[in-house]
């Protein structure tokens, strides 16, 4: 009798695991094409494709330094190991020059590649998939109407059993929602068409929502946009969490987004800065209308009043503790930080001091994060070249000059100083984390 159950079992199992694969496997390869002319599109056609493609910074990840543009091999880190972008130039043997508008309608809706294999999520086709069918065919011939490049993208570093694409399509079925947006008959234009752009094709979720243990992006609240960490930098909230001392603003969003840079906030720097040099390229109408809905995930604005108040008093605070201010607070008298002042005033307070032209330190996210990453990022990398809109404000590059002992100090003296939040843990390790980045690309 059990071996009898036992037996049903197993044929269970495999009937089971034999649909699983059929499933799996449903997705059938679409015909290659020759190439489409580009004279064959309608200029402005590609001409909005072109901005579509900016809003969707499709260049950030597809182009690596040095390399053709769109013709991929960047190297994305994943906690399942480097995934490299692909080519999307219309080179048929290497790129996508053999595909059909369908094959790419597909791929950026399903994850789906045009010979039926499961794209991985890095690719984030779970945003993409929020894209209307119109939009993309415009995307599609601006890429189509580029100059083909032949590069040869190297394999993807997963282990077992990442390397499966089968088990993507239990990644799909668990986090992939399908349709396209719809808009909100609540809202207004401008808002709809922020949320369209957020949720879409500018995928901010991608960087700025905390991902589980399958890597898949949280969505709703209260996690989604709750802020998280990208490539070794810490991606600060876009909901009502922010660490930021003075609340943004509409005109405080579009600034930084269009510009990369805000007089209450700093600088664009890290993953973000080719982020907001896409946007500076772009209809003032989309960043408005993205600054519109990211302000409704952080509950509104203060009221004039409310705000300026609130403004006034954290510049005025934060100007106080600007080096060299008459009504500075006394050096610490524990030796670390007396360390770091010193290694301030050396190597910062040229730039970063009573009546400079830098944002005060004390307005700056990065000093108010959970961790030290973003600040020992700056410090040692500089933000060179700063974004196109504020190509005045470059910060040098300071890894030669401090030590690694050093930057421990000078992080823990900042955050003392010109923060009102407990000493950052692991800064040793953060520092080192960077230091190791930093020698590996010289």
């Amino acid at each position: 009798m059990i071996k009898r159950l036992l037996l049903i079992l197993l044929a269970g199992l495999v009937i089971v695991a034999g649909g699983a694969y059929a499933y799996a496997t449903r997705h059938t390869a679409i015909e290659p094409i020759d190439r489409p002319d580009p004279a064959s599109f309608d200029p402005a056609l590609v001409e909005r494709g072109e901005a579509l493609a900016g809003l969707g910074n499709c260049g950030v990840c597809h182009t690596t330094q040095g390399g053709g543009r769109y013709a991929g091999g960047l190297a994305l880190p994943t906690p399942f190991g480097t995934i490299y972008t692909t080519n999307i130039t219309p080179d048929p043997e290497t790129g996508i020059g053999a595909w059909s508008e369908e094959a790419f309608i597909r791929a950026m809706h399903h994850g789906i590649d045009r010979e039926g294999n499961q794209l991985y999520p890095a690719f984030p086709y779970d945003y993409f998939a929020k894209v209307t069918e119109d939009d993309l065919r415009a995307i599609y011939a601006y890429l189509m109407s580029q100059e083909p490049v032949a590069a040869e993208i190297s394999e993807n570093e997963l282990g077992f059993p990442y390397n499966m694409r089968l088990l993507l399509e239990g990644w799909n079925f668990l986090f992939l929602e399908d349709g396209e947006f719809e808009p909100d008959p609540e809202r207004d234009e401008e808002w709809n068409r922020g949320a369209y752009i957020v949720e879409g094709l500018g995928h901010c979720g991608a960087c700025h929502s905390p991902r589980n243990r399958f890597g898949a992006p949280a969505r709703g609240e209260p996690e989604a946009y709750a802020g998280a960490r990208a490539e070794g930098w810490y991606v600060p909230p876009l909901d009502d969490t922010t660490p930021a001392p003075i609340p943004w603003t509409q005109i405080g969003l579009v600034n930084y987004l269009i510009d990369g840079w805000d007089s209450d906030h700093g600088i664009a720097a890290g993953p973000m800065r080719p982020v907001v040099d896409d946007l500076y390229q772009q209809s003032e109408d989309d960043v408005f209308a993205i600054a519109a809905y990211v302000m409704s995930l952080k509950g509104g604005a203060l009221s004039n009043e409310e705000q300026t108040a609130v403004a006034d008093e954290a510049r005025a605070v934060a100007e106080r503790l600007e080096w060299g201010h008459p009504e500075n607070p006394l050096l610490p008298e524990d030796p670390l930080l007396q360390e770091g002042a010193r290694v301030y005033e050396s190597q910062c307070a040229d730039c970063h001091k009573s009546g400079g032209q830098s944002v005060p330190l004390a307005l700056m996210t990065s000093i108010h994060a959970p961790d030290a990453a973003n600040l020992v990022h700056v410090t040692y990398k500089g933000i060179q070249p700063a974004p196109l809109g504020s190509l005045d404000r470059s910060m040098p590059a300071r890894a030669i000059q401090i030590s690694d002992e050093e930057m421990v100090a000078l992080a823990m003296f900042i955050r003392d100083r010109f923060s009102d939040e407990p000493a950052w843990e692991n800064v040793e390790e953060t520092v080192r984390e960077v230091r190791a980045e930093v020698e590996a690309k010289h």
